[in-house]
């Protein structure tokens, strides 16, 4: 059975063809996410109907190559918020989990920011209670700051992916879990009613939870009716595409980065909790600087240099730094607001150890070492058996590796497959043929 997958992710929208009998995905086809539009300082907006538009482009390309397929599976980007009407039309922009409004300071000459005057209406247990799930790009955040600024509309709130399917199907909307961040109780699996009220937002049409296995809606087109399943998460979707087991930890490295391990329960730490399938629970720490940090020391060093092959370049710093050994020189990799902070910094600085290898070996060290930090955050007994590494950077640096080994002490399964949240997609299709 064939099947179409489909990514709806922050740089571009990417599809597949998922193939469940010998499980290859073939015929990839890419659209760029839309653009945003101007808007106020830290806004980050997004017309809906431009990303349905790139969506069904995508979807008609890849029905162009394989008429036969049974099903379309979708997953796509967390965070972030729409508003639409009970007919399933946007009256808001998409605002993206990239919008940092709430960063800026509350009115009244207080330095506070909206974020932080929020945080304080929950109390430590609904803090609990929502995952910890409450950052500058989050639904509630969102909502939260549209109802205190006179802008929410009594609509319903739904994800990027959600809308698209809803108007793709012409279905009414609804929301998986692994969507719902910040929004649920995790106790209970439903609505955190009591936190939606004391935010203003109670009286939002919120719309049905869906099961990952259940039909929300047909996509009609010349080739017949083809069944859509709820979007989920893109991080549940990278994992699962991953296999990754409980007895696992896993680190995922790319251009952010990111600890997680799957609980059979309800086990809040001080971690972000996140719905898994099956009823579980993925613990979690997202925003750890990686690849996006070392972009920047990359720019720094190369920017009197001109036009530089970037390719070649990495090559030439990955020697570098197997060259190096342990100098003095020290790296905090946060330049942007992330799980270690905000405020980067280089430090040790000697005029012996001031060199590209030792600059970039200390900026590995710091990854390795906040890997390491957080892992005990997610369970303090480590009781993982073993490492799923997965992420381009990984298959880049040997050095990295290398440290992590060091710092783990346990074997390393590294995963080489570049097409992570469409192979979760497809392991979902392959479990239904199944019939598990």
């Amino acid at each position: 059975m064939y099947c179409i997958g489909l990514d709806i992710g922050s740089s571009s929208i990417k599809g597949g063809i998922l193939n469940c009998e010998n499980g290859e995905i073939s015929d990839v086809r890419r659209a760029p996410f839309p653009e945003p539009a101007v808007g106020g300082p830290g806004y980050f907006e997004v017309c809906p109907e431009t990303v349905l538009a790139a969506t069904t482009d995508v979807l008609g390309q890849l029905l162009e190559c394989n008429p036969d397929v049974r099903e379309v599976r979708i997953c796509s980007q967390m965070g972030g918020i729409l508003l639409a009407d009970g007919s399933g039309q946007a009256v808001s922009p998409y605002f993206s989990w990239r919008d940092q409004r709430s960063l800026a300071p509350v009115s009244g000459g207080s330095d506070d920011s909206f974020l932080a005057s929020l945080e304080r209406r929950l109390s430590p247990e609904q803090f609990v209670e929502l995952g910890r799930e409450l950052k500058p790009g989050s639904a509630l955040t969102l909502l939260a700051w549209l109802q205190q600024h006179g802008q929410l509309p009594q609509a319903q709130p739904l994800t990027i992916g959600d809308f698209v399917i809803s108007r793709l199907c012409r279905a009414p909307a609804q929301m998986h879990r692994t969507h719902a961040l910040g929004l649920l109780n995790l106790k209970t699996g439903d609505w955190h009613q009591q936190v939606l009220e004391s935010c203003g937002l109670g009286d939002l049409n919120w719309p049905a939870l869906a099961e990952t296995q259940a039909v929300v809606g047909e996509w009609k087109s010349d080739h017949g009716a083809l069944p859509i399943f709820p979007a989920i998460g893109d991080q549940q979707a990278a994992l699962r595409g991953i296999d990754l087991m409980p007895q696992e930890l896993s680190l995922n490295i790319s251009t952010g980065s990111q600890v997680s391990r799957i609980t059979a329960d309800f086990e809040p730490g001080q971690c972000q909790t996140r719905c898994w399938f099956g009823g579980q629970f993925l613990n979690t720490v997202t925003h750890i600087p990686a690849g996006r940090s070392l972009t920047v020391l990359f720019q720094l060093l190369t920017e009197l240099a001109g036009d530089v092959n970037e390719a070649n370049a990495w090559q030439q710093i990955d020697a570098a730094v197997g060259r190096s050994k342990a100098s003095g020189l020290r790296c905090d990799l946060s330049f942007f607001a992330a799980a270690t902070g905000d405020q980067g910094e280089i430090s040790g600085i000697s005029a012996e150890n001031l060199n590209v290898g030792n600059l970039f070996l200390a900026a590995f060290t710091f990854m390795a070492d906040s890997y390491r930090k957080f892992s005990r955050q997610l369970d303090p007994a480590e009781g993982w058996s073993g490492l799923a590494v997965s992420g381009g950077l990984v298959q880049r640096f040997a050095v990295l590796r290398s440290l992590l080994q060091e710092r783990f002490g346990c074997d390393l399964r590294e995963i080489a497959e570049q097409e992570e949240t469409l192979g979760g997609l497809l392991r979902l299709a392959q479990e239904r043929a199944a019939g598990c």
